[in-house]
C-alpha cells in the first residue's frame, strides 16, 4: 500500500527526558519496536507518529505534557509515563479522555486498585515478586524481616502485600523502615545505625536504583555487609544490575535479589544485536551499555500497542474527536475542554486482547495488567549476579528452569532447590536471621523478689559492696540453658522490685514488663497461661506444673464395737452366710443315708448340718464325711473358707493396728459448697483461678512462706486460717518435703503447662533456648541442678504416711471361690441324684398307673431310709438285707 493510503495516529510517550543512561534506552526500544512491526507489516493501513514530550521527573510536569498530548496533540494512545506517581495522576487524564495509558515501568501495586479501562501495564506488578521473597525466607528458617523501602507511592505499593506474603509464611515483621526519596547520606546512616541496635538481621530493601545504590554504599561503609547480615533486592534494584556501576556491585557482595526471568530465545539474542549496533550509532558516546527488561517491556509495549491501532483499522477515522464543552475556546488546555477520543474504547478492548510472543516473553494483558511470569533468584558476587535458582507461581523454588516448567513438580520452599549461596562477609555459612544488638546493649533478664521458698529464685543485695547475687533452680536452669547456645548471649540479672528492695508486683505484672520492653526475658518460675501468651512468647517448659491443694491429715481409724464387721461388705457377709447354709445342705444329702451323725429327728439333723458347715470355718467339725462325694465337696468348700478368714483376718489387722490417714477435703467444691477458706502464695495468679471457681474474695488468704502457711493450715478455717492451700506443684512438693508428717497433697485440681522462661513476641532467641532446654532435662544436667536445689529436702518424704484405704471386702474379689465351691456341690448332687435314681429305678416300673407326685413321694421316703447295703452299716446279719429290702419295696407298694 502506498504511504499516501496509510493513516497516521498520533501516539504519546512522556518520559523524563533528563539524559538519563536508561531513558535513551527505552526510547531506542520504543522506536525500534515501531520500526520493526511496520518492516514486517509492509501492508499496513496505519502507521504510528511517536510525539514524545519530557516529564523532567516531575509528577505535575507529567500530567502537563499528557493533557497537552490530549488536548492539542490528539494522540490516540500515551506510553509512560516512568514512574509509579506520575502515573497516578496520567491515568486519571486517560480515563477522562478515553485515551489508553500504557506503562512500562511503573509497577506499585496501588495503580491495579484505580480500576481503569485505559490502563494497561506491559511491566510486572510489584506485588507479583512477594511470593518468591517469602519463599526464600521460609527455604532459611528466617522469623522476623524488615523490609527497607522509599517513602512514596512507588515503596508504600509494595507493603501490604508484601507483609501478608511474610506473615503467610510465619514471619514477623516488627519494623518497616521507610527512607525519604531525598533522604541524604546522613539520613540513610543514621536509619542503618539503628537498625544495628535491633536484632532483625534479614532485610528486604524496595526502592529505586539510585537510592539503593546510596544505601548499600552506605551500609557496607558503617560494616552492615559483613557476615551474619541478609539482604534481599526486590526487582527495582535486581533488574537493573546488569548496568549498575561497578563499585555498586562491589558494596553489594552476598546479597540475594529477585528479578524477572527473560528466556534466552534465538529472536531475543538477535534483537540484543541488532539494537545495540543501533544504539551505538545514534549515542556514539555511550559505550558499554546493556538492555535492561524495561528497555524489553517498552519494546513490547510498543509493538501491542501498533498491532492494537492495526487491529483498529479504518473503519472510521482515528483522528476524529469531540471536546467535553464544545463552546469553550478550543485552544484552551482546560481539563473542562479535555479532548475524548471516539475510537479510545475499541483501541482499548483490541489492547486487552492482543496476545504474541515478546522479547521479554508471552505477552497479554488480564484487567489490564501483564500476567505474572517467573522471577530468577541471583547472588551478587565478584562482577555481577550469579544465578542461584527460580521461582513460580505454581512450583515454588527450583534450581534449574526445567524445573519450573515441569508439571509433575510439587511447590517447594526448600534450600535444597537453590544453589550455593556466598552471603555477606564472604561467608557460606547459612545467616540465623537475627544477632545480639551491637550497641552493647546486654539482655536484661528480670528475676522475681520473693519472700520464702528460695530453692526457685533468691535475689540477696549486699549493700555493702551494692551487688545483688541471684541463685535458684530457676538461675541455675536459666544459666545452663544459655550456654548450652550455639552462639554467646550476653545478659544481666534485674530485680523485679521496688526501691526499698520489696517485690515490684505480681508475676502478671512482671510479666507485662517483658511486653512493655523493660525486660528482654524473665528467668523466674513463671507458668504457662494462655492470657500471658497473647502478648509474650514462652519457651517449652523445663519443668512440670499443675495446681494442687495441700490440706491437713487426720486418722480416720473407727473405734466402735462393730469393727469386726468392717473387713467385709455386706454382699459378702450375705454371700458366705447363704454358702454356708449351702454347703451344709449338700453334706446332709450326700450323707443322710449313709452316715449316722446325719440321721435322727428333723431338728437335730438341721442344727448337724448347720453347725458342720460354720464349723469348718475353725476347721473344728466333729462330724465323719464318709462318701466320696462329700469329701469331694468338703475338700473344695475348706480351700475357700480358708482363703475367706485369711483375708478377713489381715483386713481387721490393719484396721485395728494401723493409722487411717486421711485428707480433710479431696474436692475443691466441697471446699466451696461447705464456704471454707483457702490460701495461695502472695503474687500468683492462683488467684485469678480462684475467684473464676466461684470463692468469694474474703475467703482467699495470702502467705508468704512455707512457716506461715503451715500457721493458717493448723489453725484451720474456723479460726481464721485456711482448710487448703492451693499453688503450683512444684512449691508445694517443697512445702510438704518440710511438714511431710501433717499434710498431704490433693489433685491436681487445674492443669497447666508448667514453668518456661518468658521472652518478648516474635523473639528469635525462643526456638533455640526450647531447643536447649530439650537437650538440658533430657541430660544429665537437670538431675544435677534438681539434686542440688532439692535433694537435700526429699528425705522427709520417704516418712510421709501414705492413705490407707480402709473399704472393705467385696464379692467382686472371692466371686471365683464362690464359682468353684458352688459348681463342685452342684456336680456332686448331680452324680449323687443320678445314682439314687439308678439304683432304685425299679420303683418306678412297679408303680404303675400312679402319679409322678406319689412316685417321687416314694423316692423320697427311699431317700429318708439308711442304705444298709452301705459299707457302714454292715454286720453280722447281712444275710437278711435283702429279705427285708424285699419287704419294704412291698409295703412300698402296697401302702
Amino acid at each position: 500500500m502506498g504511504e499516501n493510503t496509510s493513516i497516521t495516529v498520533n501516539v504519546g510517550v512522556v518520559l523524563d527526558l533528563d539524559n538519563s543512561l536508561s531513558t535513551k534506552v527505552w526510547l531506542s526500544c520504543i522506536k525500534m519496536a515501531i520500526s520493526d512491526f511496520y518492516t514486517s507489516h509492509a501492508l499496513s493501513k496505519t502507521r504510528v507518529a511517536l510525539n514524545i514530550k519530557d516529564s523532567r521527573s516531575e509528577v505535575v510536569d507529567a500530567a502537563a505534557a499528557a493533557l497537552d498530548l490530549i488536548k492539542n496533540v490528539h494522540v490516540e494512545a500515551i506510553i509512560g509515563p516512568k514512574s509509579s506517581m506520575q502515573a497516578n495522576f496520567v491515568i486519571d487524564l486517560g480515563e477522562k479522555a478515553q485515551v489508553p495509558i500504557i506503562s512500562f515501568s511503573a509497577t506499585s501495586p496501588s495503580l491495579a486498585s484505580l480500576q481503569s479501562l485505559y490502563f494497561f501495564r506491559s511491566a510486572q506488578n510489584d506485588s507479583s515478586q512477594v511470593k518468591a521473597i517469602s519463599a526464600i525466607i521460609k527455604a532459611f528458617g528466617w522469623r522476623v524481616a524488615i523490609p527497607i523501602y522509599v517513602e512514596n507511592a512507588y515503596g508504600e505499593g509494595v507493603l501490604p502485600s508484601l507483609v501478608d506474603a511474610l506473615q503467610d509464611v510465619r514471619v514477623r515483621v516488627p519494623y518497616r523502615s521507610a527512607i525519604p526519596p531525598t533522604a541524604t547520606d546522613d539520613q540513610l546512616a543514621e536509619e542503618l545505625y539503628k537498625l544495628m541496635t535491633m536484632q532483625t538481621r534479614v532485610f528486604i530493601v524496595h526502592m529505586s536504583p539510585s537510592l539503593g545504590s546510596r544505601l548499600f554504599a552506605k551500609a557496607d561503609e558503617i560494616g552492615m555487609m559483613k557476615e551474619g547480615y541478609v539482604w534481599i533486592m526486590t526487582n527495582g534494584l535486581t533488574n537493573y544490575l546488569s548496568s549498575t556501576n561497578a563499585s555498586i556491585i562491589n558494596s553489594m557482595q552476598g546479597a540475594l535479589g529477585v528479578r524477572t526471568y527473560v528466556p534466552k530465545t534465538q529472536e531475543l539474542i538477535d534483537f540484543r544485536s541488532r539494537w545495540k549496533s543501533q544504539f551505538q550509532h545514534e549515542n556514539p558516546t555511550v559505550i558499554d551499555v546493556e538492555l535492561d527488561v524495561f528497555g524489553l517491556w517498552a519494546y513490547d509495549a510498543a509493538h501491542a500497542l501498533a498491532m492494537a491501532v492495526e487491529n483498529v483499522g479504518t473503519t472510521s477515522s482515528l483522528s476524529g474527536s469531540q471536546t467535553t464543552n464544545a463552546s469553550i475556546n478550543s485552544s484552551s488546555t482546560d481539563l473542562e475542554t479535555l479532548r475524548v477520543s471516539p475510537r479510545g474504547r475499541e483501541l482499548s478492548q483490541s489492547l486487552s486482547g492482543t496476545r504474541f510472543r515478546g522479547l521479554a516473553g508471552d505477552f497479554s494483558f488480564s484487567n489490564g495488567q501483564l500476567q505474572s511470569s517467573v522471577f530468577e533468584i541471583v547472588n551478587v558476587n565478584g562482577e555481577g549476579a550469579r544465578e542461584i535458582g527460580f521461582w513460580s507461581p505454581q512450583f515454588g523454588l527450583s534450581k534449574y528452569m526445567s524445573n519450573s516448567t515441569n508439571a509433575n513438580s510439587s511447590y517447594s520452599t526448600s534450600r535444597s532447590d537453590m544453589g550455593p549461596i556466598i552471603w555477606p562477609g564472604d561467608s557460606t555459612s547459612t545467616p540465623k536471621g537475627w544477632e545480639v544488638p551491637t550497641n552493647n546493649r546486654r539482655l536484661r533478664v528480670g528475676v522475681p523478689v520473693k519472700v520464702g521458698s528460695p530453692e526457685f529464685v533468691k535475689v540477696v543485695h549486699d549493700p555493702v559492696t551494692n551487688r545483688i547475687d541471684v541463685t535458684g533452680f530457676c538461675i541455675d536452669m536459666f544459666k545452663t540453658v544459655m550456654e548450652g547456645l550455639p552462639y554467646a548471649v550476653t545478659y544481666d540479672f534485674i530485680p523485679f522490685a521496688k526501691p526499698d528492695g520489696t517485690s515490684a508486683g505480681t508475676y502478671n505484672d512482671m510479666v507485662h514488663q517483658v511486653f512493655l520492653g523493660n525486660f528482654d526475658a524473665l528467668a523466674a518460675a513463671t507458668t504457662i497461661r494462655a492470657n500471658r501468651s497473647l502478648y509474650v512468647d514462652f519457651t517449652l517448659p523445663y519443668t512440670d506444673s499443675g495446681v494442687v491443694m495441700v490440706v491437713p491429715m487426720i486418722d480416720s481409724k473407727s473405734r466402735n464395737a462393730w469393727i469386726f464387721l468392717k473387713p467385709l461388705t455386706r454382699d459378702l457377709w450375705l454371700t458366705t452366710s447363704c454358702s454356708f447354709i449351702f454347703i451344709g445342705f449338700v453334706i446332709w444329702v450326700l450323707e443322710h443315708r449313709i452316715n449316722e451323725d446325719f440321721r435322727g429327728p428333723p431338728s437335730h439333723q438341721v442344727g448337724t448340718s448347720i453347725w458342720f458347715s460354720f464349723s469348718t470355718m475353725v476347721f473344728a467339725q466333729r462330724e465323719k464325711v464318709v462318701s466320696n462325694l462329700g469329701r469331694f465337696v468338703v475338700i473344695v468348700w475348706v480351700f475357700v473358707v480358708l482363703i475367706l478368714t485369711q483375708s478377713y483376718t489381715a483386713s481387721l489387722t490393719s484396721l485395728l493396728t494401723i493409722k487411717q490417714l486421711q485428707p480433710t477435703c479431696t474436692d475443691i467444691n466441697q471446699l466451696l459448697k461447705n464456704k471454707e477458706s483457702v490460701g495461695y502464695p502472695k503474687g500468683s495468679f492462683v488467684y485469678d483461678l480462684l475467684i473464676e471457681k466461684g470463692f468469694d474474695r474474703s475467703r482467699i488468704k495470702t502467705y508468704t512462706s512455707p512457716d506461715e502457711c503451715d500457721q493458717l493450715l493448723k489453725n484451720g478455717s474456723a479460726k481464721g486460717g485456711i482448710a487448703a492451700a492451693i499453688d503450683e506443684t512444684p512449691n508445694l512438693k517443697l512445702f510438704l518435703a518440710k511438714y511431710c508428717t501433717k499434710y498431704t497433697m490433693v489433685g491436681p485440681i487445674f492443669k497447666t503447662d508448667g514453668f518456661a522462661f518468658v521472652f518478648p513476641k516474635g523473639s528469635p532467641l525462643v526456638p533455640d533456648v526450647s531447643r536447649s532446654i530439650l537437650n538440658v532435662t533430657e541430660g544429665d544436667e537437670m538431675k544435677n541442678i534438681e539434686n542440688k536445689w532439692f535433694g537435700q529436702k526429699a528425705t522427709c518424704s520417704v516418712t510421709n504416711p501414705m492413705f490407707s484405704d480402709s473399704s472393705s471386702l467385696g464379692v467382686d474379689s472371692f466371686w471365683g471361690l464362690f464359682l468353684i465351691s458352688g459348681l463342685s456341690s452342684c456336680l456332686a448332687l448331680m452324680v449323687f441324684a443320678t445314682s439314687f435314681f439308678l439304683r432304685h429305678r425299679r420303683i418306678f416300673i412297679t408303680i404303675r398307673g400312679s402319679s409322678i407326685c406319689r412316685k417321687v413321694g416314694v423316692m423320697l421316703r427311699v431317700f429318708d431310709e439308711k442304705d444298709i447295703t452301705s459299707h457302714t452299716f454292715r454286720n453280722k446279719n447281712l444275710g437278711r438285707v435283702e429279705k427285708n429290702l424285699q419287704y419294704f419295696y412291698s409295703d412300698v407298694i402296697i401302702g
